[in-house]
């Protein structure tokens, strides 16, 4: 046993009814708190912003192509799918999947109520792997080329508005050029959530084919085409290619282009989560510094008296700072146990909630991974360590002749 580590061991304790034992205890409660504080903040934050980046990306796909015009309304300019544009997507590395979809505002009408809504058309190439994780009665619908299918698909918010369930009819009224009123029955095939309430209390998913009728659209046209990356692609490096490689007509735009507000809103919460966890440094380094000062002041005789034997002052600095670093381990031992504990719970069973109309999740959600674990505490170790050296500084400067009279 080294002699740093031995004297260390005689003169600190944790259990010891004085000053420097209630300090000490105050500094391991202040440095499991912030290791706790910074997991869970950690945790929710990047589970928050993955699952709702999911789901709007599960909605408007990452990346979609339409006419580029001065078209402001909900209703876009239609364009065709031909072999050129077909040719060039194809060609675009990253890109694994595309479809053409198309929108048209409407008005669904029962007997008591009415709601504003929009048609979102769909084709047969439509891909439903998103929405089958999010239908919550029914199935979605099914829809053949060259057919003109009535199943359309509704979402939670809308059913219960409307007082619909599957197999209900429903008539949807449409404005057309001469702003004549048409209306269409629909029959309802299924029910979705996906907890983003803006898009959940417009869309309705109806089959493509109905919208060009509308419309008076050609078979291969469309409004959108939503494109599909592979899981390792960069949405902005792939529609930075795409963009120059389609004709001059065309434009194409990220989730994130579109949907600004919702993910400038993700982008603040990193703001937030950094300002929470240097905070907690910086609150948990303080405590940390003034229990060290404390125990310097209150073991200032026996300091005196090391150094009258002999002890250099990196001696005696070595003694306290094992101390110190021994309270810092236990508490982010501690920390790590309950903050790690609490992530586990959380995410196996949403116990704590939260309103999904204004966070868009039914519970809070959890996603952490060892590396990430590694970082914080492998961080905040060495930045504690470093503020520790500045009250040890103190001892230097402590003379053995007068402190061994310190009382």
């Amino acid at each position: 046993m080294s002699g740093p580590k031995f004297i260390a061991d005689r003169i600190f304790s944790l259990s010891k009814e004085n000053l420097s034992s209630t300090v000490m205890r105050l500094a391991v409660t202040s440095v499991a708190l912030a290791i706790i504080v910074m997991l869970i903040a950690w945790a929710v934050v990047v589970g928050f912003k993955n699952q709702i980046r999911d789901k709007v990306i599960g909605f408007v796909a990452p990346i979609h192509v339409q006419s580029l015009d001065q078209n402001e309304s909900v209703e876009e300019t239609p364009f065709q799918l031909d072999s050129l544009l077909i040719s060039r997507l194809n060609s675009i590395e990253g890109i694994s999947h595309y479809q053409m979809v198309a929108n048209k505002a409407g008005m669904i009408k029962t007997d008591d109520e009415i709601q504003g809504v929009i048609l979102k058309g769909v084709d047969e190439n439509y891909d439903w792997s998103y929405f089958n994780q999010c239908l919550i009665e029914g199935e979605s619908p099914k829809y053949k080329a060259g057919e003109r299918s009535t199943d359309v698909m509704v979402s939670k918010v809308i059913a219960d508005k409307m007082l619909l369930g599957v197999g209900d009819d429903v008539r949807v009224w449409f404005i057309d050029k001469d702003m004549q009123a048409r209306g269409r029955k629909f029959t309802i095939t299924g029910i979705f959530e996906t907890g983003l309430f803006e898009f959940d209390e417009r869309y309705v998913f109806a089959d493509l084919n109905q919208i060009r009728k509308l419309n008076g659209w050609e078979d291969n046209e469309a409004g959108l085409v939503e494109i599909a990356l592979d899981s390792k692609a960069d949405a902005a490096q792939v529609n930075e290619k795409l963009y120059y490689a389609l004709p001059s007509n065309l434009a194409s735009y990220t989730a994130r282009e579109s949907n600004p507000q919702i993910f400038d809103w993700l982008d603040l919460l990193d703001t937030n989560v950094w300002l929470i966890m240097a905070l907690m440094l910086l609150v948990a380094g303080i405590t940390v510094i003034s229990m060290l000062l404390i125990i310097i002041i209150e073991r200032t005789s026996t300091i005196g008296l090391l150094k009258a034997m002999g002890a250099s002052n990196k001696f005696v600095r070595e003694v306290f700072l094992r101390r110190s670093l021994r309270i810092l381990l236990i508490g982010m031992l501690i920390g790590n146990v309950i903050g790690l504990g609490f992530c586990f719970l959380q995410q196996n069973t949403g116990l704590i909630k939260l309103d999904a109309a204004t966070y868009y999740l039914s519970s809070v959600p959890i996603e952490l991974h060892l590396s990430t674990v590694v970082f914080i505490n492998l961080g905040t170790f060495l930045l504690w360590v470093l503020m520790l050296l500045i009250p040890t500084s103190v001892i230097n400067r402590i003379s053995p002749t007068k402190s061994i009279r310190f009382e």
